[in-house]
């Protein structure tokens, strides 16, 4: 849009990353990035320049592109993105300047990715979501607590025990990588909603589960349930009943932070905290719910050895949808665990590059003082 002919010009937003095991904290950071201008491109960077620079990713590139392009405030994604973001890089995509979280990215060579454009005025900083990282959820995989969800007073207490390899507790040294305590905010989930209400002609789909560690498997099933009618409605099950149905330490994500991956979906309207796990007459005439759909995956019975889909099988709006995607939340946790020395090594190597910038940053601060108060002097 031009400028010339009396309209607004667009402003237009850069934003890069690896966005490995996409969750909320990254959705978060997109949400910001975007409200700063109008239009949203995003750039995924290769397997290749991220295992150089930061170690092996979870995701491969192509599951990778299809996460981000799956988030709402999203755009335009750029695969194959350069890791040190450039202003051709930025002038190729029209874009005014790029945004990046308030935390530190470095090369393998300990040199900060954006330098470039910070230094020709075109970066802008937006909060990073505490509470949250890639490195974090790596280590609730490997270690195996329950630290995560546990309830009452320390319900919102996400910190993991004996992580020091890990560096993804409090212990950790580099404030980037550690973990620290992510507090939810009705706030939050207003900035996540899309604050829609179904319309009286629209078709209602409702589906349910445990939705944990948001991967394309779940992607792919939304994107086919959203097929079925116009308002897809997720019904996400409490931490505890998500713990009787799949055991050891599931969910690796609590509720809370499972709401806002499920509402950063571009194909979720919706979503029932702590839903039942039995779908109810109650709650479907409530919704106005007209199709209720489940993946093609085993069905678990209830605690009370009920049939959880009883009620929209007996009404003959029950389907099974295939997706194509057999992915599952236990593939990813088996990803980790298979190559669980090298995302040690990958966590380790990544908090020393980050402490090694903070250092750099300090003594650059303190020279800087020490010539003003100099020149005091």
């Amino acid at each position: 849009m031009s400028a010339s002919n009396g309209e607004k010009k667009q402003i237009r937003v850069w934003c890069d990353g690896c966005y490995d095991m996409v969750h909320f904290g990254h959705a978060n950071s997109l949400r910001q990035a975007k409200a700063l201008g109008d239009v949203l491109i995003v750039g995924v960077h290769t397997d290749e320049e991220i295992a150089k620079h930061k170690g092996p990713p979870v995701f491969t590139q192509e599951e990778r592109y299809k996460m981000v392009k799956a988030i709402k405030w999203v755009d335009q994604v750029v695969e194959g993105a350069p890791y040190v973001t450039t202003l051709e890089t930025l002038d190729k995509y029209q874009c005014d300047f790029c945004v990046h979280g308030d935390d530190i990215t470095v090369t393998a060579d300990g040199i900060d990715t954006y330098h470039l454009v910070k230094n020709a005025g075109r970066y802008r900083e937006v909060q990073r979501t505490a509470g949250v990282s890639t490195t974090d959820l790596v280590g609730r995989m490997l270690l195996l607590t329950r630290e995560h969800f546990k309830r009452g007073d320390k319900e919102y207490y996400v910190a993991l025990e004996h992580s020091s390899n890990l560096g993804t507790d409090r212990t950790a040294r580099s404030p980037y990588t550690g973990c620290s305590q992510f507090l939810p905010t009705t706030q939050k989930i207003i900035q996540f909603s899309s604050g829609l209400s179904p319309k009286p002609t629209d078709k209602v789909v409702y589906v349910a589960g445990a939705f944990d560690l948001f991967h394309v498997g779940h992607l792919d099933f939304l994107a086919a349930a959203r097929e079925q009618g116009d308002f897809i409605i997720v019904g996400l099950h409490t931490d505890l009943e998500v713990n009787r149905y799949k055991g050891s330490n599931y969910p690796i994500m609590n509720l809370h932070e499972r709401v806002l991956s499920v509402l950063a979906c571009k194909y979720v309207h919706e979503v029932v905290i702590g839903a039942p796990y039995s779908v109810t007459a109650e709650l479907m005439d409530h919704f106005r719910v007209q199709v209720v759909c489940h993946g093609d995956t085993a069905i678990a019975r209830d605690a009370d050895g009920a049939e959880p889909y009883a009620v929209p099988k007996k009404r003959g709006c029950f389907k099974i949808i295939k997706s194509g995607n057999s992915m599952t939340t236990e593939d990813i946790v088996q990803r980790i665990i298979s190559h669980r020395l090298e995302f040690e090594m990958r966590n380790t190597r990544k908090e020393h590059k980050e402490i090694a910038a903070v250092k750099a940053i300090q003594s650059e601060h303190l020279k800087q003082n020490g010539t003003c108060l100099h020149q005091e002097s």
